[in-house]
């Protein structure tokens, strides 16, 4: 998961691109990286498939199947094929690629970055005739066969640390707790920037992380969450897949501070959150298939998002004040200026 892992490194990206799918990135507009030939049909058989590889359960109502239900939504409008696959062991990522491109698929995405061990069938003769769509949390190196989507990790959950750290304010609340999936590189770095933004505004705020070893396990979810309740946290924030409503569900019972992981989930009735952490994978492939139903989609290039500058990521508050939804906007829009460093805060408030 990136969740969660995150795409999540060069090309800025302006809303009027968002909206036509145009690249904004001076080196790409000037013709970096490579276009595939005949792009949307890169193999030149006629039709258009698009093949999907996810490392999570696509039917998790979250971070997973956001990306399969955009790609299947926007094929459609275009006549075009999806093939998917969810719920790939890492294990079998190499060759769950060389399989989608034995069955002629134009373009292979995967769905976050458990899955790079995919990338060098990009490169193998099987794979010869078709384009790569990459999330990128991680430091996946950029080749010529793939496009890499970015984003950084730091600035979304900084401002998500600081939308639950305006609403812990208002409620008197000091302790938070984090329940997500397997201790790696990109939950860690969720978790430390999480509680930094927090402590932007409740310098003393304390978070209780557990790594429950698993995105999609309800029970392990439902536990983690039990015991942090009983640790006394006002604020959970599930970094998790399939496993984010049990423990939102749960923590909705004792009317903790509850945030998404990814998706837009303020209109939800059960659970219900009161933050929306919005790195919706599918939105940003959703971009990339404009681009490359516009024969527009380069190899060899990588594509940032911006938090202040670019639609996505963004956080929000569910039902914040007036005042709070202000403080929230005035904050992004800091980072998105540069007059806050991520890196820096969570550096320095993080630790």
């Amino acid at each position: 998961m990136a969740i969660v892992a995150t795409a999540l490194l060069a090309a800025c990206v302006s809303n009027d691109a968002t909206a036509t799918g145009e690249v904004s990135d001076p080196s790409a507009a000037a013709g970096a990286g490579t276009l595939p030939a005949g792009e949307p049909d890169v193999n030149g058989d006629g039709k258009v498939v698009v093949g999907v590889l996810s490392p999570g359960d696509i039917n998790d109502n979250g971070y997973y199947e956001s990306f399969v239900v955009k790609a299947e939504a926007f094929a459609r409008s275009k006549g075009w094929t999806v093939i998917k696959r969810g719920s790939v062991p890492i294990a079998d990522a190499l060759n769950a690629a060389r399989a989608l491109c034995q069955q002629k698929v134009d373009l292979v995405a995967i769905g976050a970055t458990e899955l790079k061990d995919a990338i060098p069938a990009s490169a193998e003769s099987v794979c010869a005739k078709t384009a790569w769509y990459v999330p990128s949390s991680a430091n996946i190196p950029q080749t010529p066969e793939i496009m890499l989507s970015t984003d950084d990790p730091n600035q979304s959950m900084l401002v998500a640390g600081y939308a639950a750290g305006l609403l812990m304010q208002e409620r008197g609340v000091t302790r938070a707790g984090f329940v997500t999936g397997p201790e790696a590189d990109f939950t860690v770095v969720a978790s430390t920037a999480f509680k930094a933004g927090m402590r932007e505004l409740i310098p003393d705020a304390t978070l209780v992380t557990t790594y429950a070893g698993d995105f999609n396990d309800s029970g392990k979810a439902r536990e983690a969450t039990q015991a942090q309740m009983s640790q006394g946290v006002g604020v959970l924030y599930p970094y998790l897949g399939g496993a984010t409503d049990a423990a939102t569900a749960l923590a909705n019972s004792k009317k903790l501070i509850t945030l998404t992981p990814g998706t837009d989930r303020c209109a939800s009735t059960g659970p219900t959150f009161d933050v929306s952490v919005l790195f919706d994978p599918g939105d940003y492939f959703e971009v990339a298939l404009t681009q490359f139903a516009a024969g527009q989609l380069r190899m060899g290039v990588t594509r940032t998002w911006q938090l202040g500058v670019d639609p996505y990521p963004t956080v929000k508050l569910c039902h914040g004040t007036a005042e709070q939804n202000a403080k929230l906007a005035a904050f992004s829009a800091d980072i998105g200026a540069k007059k806050i460093d991520p890196a820096a805060e969570v550096k320095k408030l993080g630790a």
